[in-house]
């Protein structure tokens, strides 16, 4: 089988295709025969250092296949079911090993590059405005990086909750994506908060969310109204630096909140009811899910590049 193998940090040239045999199962395990896998930004803070799992390393968190083999014990899934996951670390290779547990099933409607690209981010939209903060009717909104593939569908979700929904990208080419979503207004970067504020009288949004990190939070702060939430979930440009609590209290007593999938995924009943309920969406057609491109495994370098220079609108995906 292909597999992709890091074996030291470093830059996209460190991610080596190889050849070897495909693993086995063990118990409580199942062999997913890989057919689409969804590429994210945490496989390149893994690849380059910034975050550091054991060397080597397969990347990816996140694939869509086929059960292929099943370890002693399993009777959740049978050989042929098509099945996706999220946060098993080696999703960049043919075949991968996976605890059953972490497996969700894929309904018929819901091709596998779809599965692929929702399990982390799709995960992630529907926790983000369900949960961190619950969405309500007439509300607005702030997301930045809307034109990415979690950006996409937080206005998406948001909007089939009734949200006002402004959006921020990093270009002109991605703002008719971003419309195109159902976002009533998108900017770019520049002076995003004075936008924010003149679109809602002055009194500012209801809550940002913010995936960017350094370069955008503390104009996102100024975006808010009081008692407005501030959802840091992702730094793409790098970690905020660190803040006095009293900010957030000159700026109209503000809630912050630094959120993961993994905290709203604790248990298997969380794992599933999210991932069906944003399957369902995807299958009726209420969720658009946009891939950018499809890549062969053997361009998982270029596809990282891509991500880091804000080259994508919507998920890239990888085929073995």
């Amino acid at each position: 089988m292909k597999i992709i193998r890091v074996y030291e940090y470093g830059e996209p040239e460190v991610m080596k295709l190889e050849h070897m045999g495909p693993p086995e199962p063990l118990a409580g395990q199942v062999r997913l025969r890989v057919e689409a896998i969804g590429v994210n930004f945490i496989d390149i803070y893994q690849r380059s250092g910034q975050y550091r799992p054991e060397l080597p390393f397969t990347p990816g968190q996140e694939a869509a296949g086929v059960v292929d083999m099943l370890g002693e014990g399993v009777s959740s899934f049978a050989v042929g079911d098509r099945a996706a996951y999220a946060f098993v670390l080696g999703a960049y290779a043919e075949y991968v090993i996976v605890p059953a547990e972490k497996l969700v099933p894929v309904p018929p409607d819901v091709p596998s590059s779809t599965a692929a690209a929702l399990m982390l981010q799709g995960m992630t939209a529907h926790y983000l405005v369900t949960d961190t903060f619950a969405v309500q009717r007439d509300q607005t909104i702030l997301v930045h990086a809307a034109a990415g593939a979690t950006g996409l569908l937080i206005v998406q979700l948001a909007k089939l909750r009734g949200a006002r929904v402004i959006g921020t990208v990093s270009s002109e080419a991605k703002m008719e994506v971003v419309r195109a979503a159902g976002a009533d207004e998108v900017f770019l970067y520049d002076n995003f908060d004075t936008e924010a504020r003149r679109l809602t009288n002055g009194h500012g949004v209801d809550v940002v969310y913010d995936s960017v990190g350094k370069d955008t939070f503390e104009r996102s702060l100024n975006a808010l109204r009081p008692r407005g939430y501030m959802v840091l979930f992702g730094q793409s440009s790098g970690a905020v630096n660190p803040i006095d609590p009293q900010i957030l209290n000159a700026r109209g007593s503000l809630f912050l909140t630094r959120p993961s999938l993994g905290h709203y995924t604790r248990t298997r009943d969380e794992i599933t009811q999210r991932a069906d309920a944003i399957f369902s969406l995807a299958g009726s057609g209420s969720l658009n899910v946009r891939i950018d491109r499809t890549l062969p495994l053997e361009a998982a370098g270029e596809a990282h590049t891509a991500l880091v220079n804000r080259a994508t609108t919507g998920k890239l995906i990888l085929t073995p």
